[in-house]
């Protein structure tokens, strides 16, 4: 007996398929893959939704789902593999961790004893130097934007910490758009102390949630 597939199972199909391919990919050719695989699996299932005409309906709106879908992914370009060098180098010694996200995002996580002192957010004078680097590679590669994250570890209450967290992102920008950086391409976000990547028991495990995290994306062009 002949069934047809749930929408839900093509979806699923479609991404799996995608996302399989994107390990003979290219860095550069990923993060569209991707971005294109789970748009395919969202046309799929609102193609099938929105009427009949069975597999041609979910067919079509795989295909523009698909192309939605590279719209929304990143690249990772030479630029942007030349920014990641270049802070790589400016950040060598300092406890800054810069890493390629499976997203295709530059990431940089810098630590408090580089970025804030404890229940501030004055911008410390040894993070200064990285992000007056970090800037000019910024304004090298305009197609970029920027997400910062603040965090901080579970000393105090959430009405403290969460707007702790927003304003040292906001700090961060607003050094940034003052060495020349669009703060139009920035966003910046709190966390407080929701998403700890260390134990709160200890002093070290604290100062390790207490940080910043900078992410840059090229976003993929249809």
């Amino acid at each position: 007996m002949h069934t047809t597939p749930t929408k839900s199972a093509l979806a699923a199909t479609i991404v799996l398929m995608t996302v399989t391919g994107c390990a003979n990919m290219s860095e550069t050719q990923r993060g569209t893959a991707t971005g294109a695989g789970i748009g395919a699996g969202l046309g799929a299932v609102l193609g099938a939704v929105t009427g009949g005409g069975g597999g041609s309906r979910a067919t079509k709106g795989a295909v523009l789902g698909g192309a939605a879908g590279a719209v929304i992914g990143n690249i990772w370009s030479k630029r942007m593999e030349r920014q990641k060098q270049v802070m790589e180098e400016a950040t060598r010694g300092s406890g800054v961790q810069v890493s390629q996200t499976a997203d295709n995002r530059l990431k940089l996580e810098i630590p408090s004893d580089v970025s804030f002192d404890t229940g501030r957010s004055d911008i410390k004078p040894n993070f200064q130097p990285v992000l007056d680097r970090f800037a000019t590679t910024l304004n090298e590669n305009p197609s970029t934007n920027v997400t910062i994250i603040g965090h901080t570890d579970s000393t105090g209450s959430p009405d403290i910490n969460q707007p702790l967290s927003v304003d040292r992102a906001a700090r961060t920008r607003d050094y940034l758009a003052g060495r020349g950086v669009n703060p139009a391409r920035i966003t910046v976000e709190g966390r407080g102390s929701n998403q700890p990547i260390a134990s709160n028991a200890s002093a070290s495990g604290r100062a390790s949630n207490r940080r910043v995290e900078i992410y840059v994306a090229e976003p993929a062009q249809g």
